[in-house]
């Protein structure tokens, strides 16, 4: 995880915090796949979610399979050059 998506991160509730981890190291999920891997409330979830919406962390997309779901994923995921331009701007 980059710098910039620490500091976005920082205020959040830890379900919003473990939301963003589950998305992190499965990739792109479901409402109903986080709710089963995060083995939180389907409500909490939905909080969670909303949140990191809220911040820009993540983006929603149609789930083509079942309409009536949508995908979640984290947005721009932080890369090796990433890391390198936020210590490089640490002046």
């Amino acid at each position: 995880m980059s710098d910039s998506d620490e500091e976005r991160l920082v205020d959040l509730p830890p379900s919003a915090k473990l939301v963003f981890k589950v998305l992190e190291y499965n990739g792109t999920l479901t409402q109903k796949g986080i709710v089963e891997e995060s083995m939180l409330s389907a409500r909490t979830v939905r909080y969670a979610l909303e949140r990191l919406e809220g911040i820009g962390a993540i983006d929603e997309d149609v789930y083509f399979a079942d309409a009536r779901q949508n995908l979640y994923e984290i947005t721009g995921p932080p890369t090796a050059e990433g890391e390198t331009d936020a210590a490089v701007s640490d002046d």
